[in-house]
């Protein structure tokens, strides 16, 4: 047994402890940056989809789990289960929807209009709503993967 990947799994425990495993994980898969995109929802617990959207051309990894994030949020919303903790594995989507902003740089035309729409729609929800559902990161180096990745690495 290698006594040093026990110690710094050990500490790393005790500082993030262990997922809520009821809850929501969220994250996007894409082929390339930009690439065939896709994202989706699961229940941690058993990561049975709530929800899965794409393949879209064009898209980026940010993208998708920008979107993954506000789908559930919305999602959450709609259904009153604002309570559940929601999981992504992307400080940089957070920090998105914290501002309410996709700040991708990616260029838009005929290919993945789509993503734009969801973008723009993601955005408008955003500024008209609020929510009261916890957002979390995942702690990948300490709990492995996020229950929702596509398994594709």
């Amino acid at each position: 047994m290698d006594t040093t990947k026990s110690v710094i799994s050990k500490k790393a425990l005790e500082k993030y402890g262990t997922p809520i495993i009821e809850s929501i994980a969220v994250d996007a898969a894409c082929a390339g940056n930009p690439g065939v995109m896709e994202y989706r929802g699961v229940f941690t617990r058993d990561k049975k989809e709530i929800f899965r959207m794409g393949p879209f051309p064009n898209g980026t990894n940010n993208i998708g789990e920008f979107l993954a994030l506000v789908h559930a949020l919305a999602l959450l919303k709609s259904k009153n289960k604002q309570n559940v903790i929601l999981y992504s594995d992307s400080k940089i989507a957070m920090g998105w929807v914290q501002k309410k902003r996709c700040n991708t740089k990616i260029n838009f035309d005929y290919s993945n209009r789509e993503i734009l729409e969801l973008i723009k729609r993601a955005e408008t929800w955003l500024e008209k709503n609020t929510y009261t559902t916890i957002i979390k990161k995942w702690q990948t180096k300490v709990w492995g993967e996020i229950p929702a990745d596509f398994g594709r690495k």
